[in-house]
């Protein structure tokens, strides 16, 4: 058919669904007791807000149920493949995942949360465990003294505390 006899009110663009936070390949999604509550809040948050569309307008209805349904189901591919690690079930005197890490970093004191990738919030000084510094210092005890490659950097890191 001609191009002159389509509407272009009928060409819908298909929407864009931004991805989850990167997990690379072959990485278990570990998440906190705490990360998998999230996620399942907003998977119920989703799933509210797709019961509750009311758009008058046909088209913007269906492309905002299209973006839901999008990110409903990366969410719940991520809840399925979820790895609860119990922080409390780690070893006191070792940095695992879940652990809070007190560390001084060239004479600045500097903590952080090695958590999931879902729950990963440098405003809220939590790390996701596949960050290079959560790498690096992984299996550390207190008192352990580091060198952090950062790029063509050489970071002296040495931990100074660890809680659960």
């Amino acid at each position: 058919m001609s191009r002159g006899f389509v509407k272009e009110d009928d060409q819908e663009e298909a929407p864009i669904i931004p991805p989850r936070a990167a997990l690379p390949a072959g990485e278990t999604n570990y998440v906190t007791p705490n990360g998998l509550k999230e996620l399942k809040e907003k998977e119920e948050k989703l799933t509210e807000e797709r019961a509750n569309l009311d758009k008058e307008n046909e088209t913007e209805r269906r492309r905002a149920q299209a973006v839901i349904d999008g990110n409903l189901k990366l969410l719940r591919e991520r809840i399925s493949t979820a790895r609860v690690l119990d922080p409390k079930e780690q070893p006191e005197d070792e940095v695992r995942f879940g652990a809070l890490v007190e560390l001084k970093q060239n004479g600045n004191i500097q903590k952080f949360q090695i958590v999931g990738v879902d729950e990963a919030d440098v405003k809220k000084q939590k790390i996701a465990f596949v960050a290079p510094i959560a790498k690096a210092v992984t299996g550390k005890k207190v008192g352990d003294k580091i060198d952090f490659k950062l790029g063509e950097e050489i970071r002296k890191l040495e931990i100074l505390k660890i809680t659960y």
